[in-house]
């Protein structure tokens, strides 16, 4: 089960925010479904290189400044 959990209408304003963060990402790389949060996870885990801690982490970080620019 996926520490977090994201919406439809939410992952289109987070996803613009890891764009412009990781610009190498590709639309693949950023395919989500809500209830699909591992998935992604693990995708974005692969693609940054990265540990799960981090990427979850970011991503709550996101999704808590939904309303802003920030990462």
């Amino acid at each position: 089960m996926a520490e977090l959990t994201i919406s439809k209408e939410d992952w289109e304003r987070l996803k613009l925010k890891v764009k412009r963060k990781y610009r190498d990402l590709s639309e693949d790389d950023l395919a989500y479904q809500p209830g699909e949060e591992d998935q992604l996870i693990e995708r974005l885990m692969t693609r940054l290189k990265r540990k799960r801690e981090y990427v979850v982490f970011t991503l709550k970080k996101g999704l808590a400044n939904i309303d802003t620019n920030r990462l």
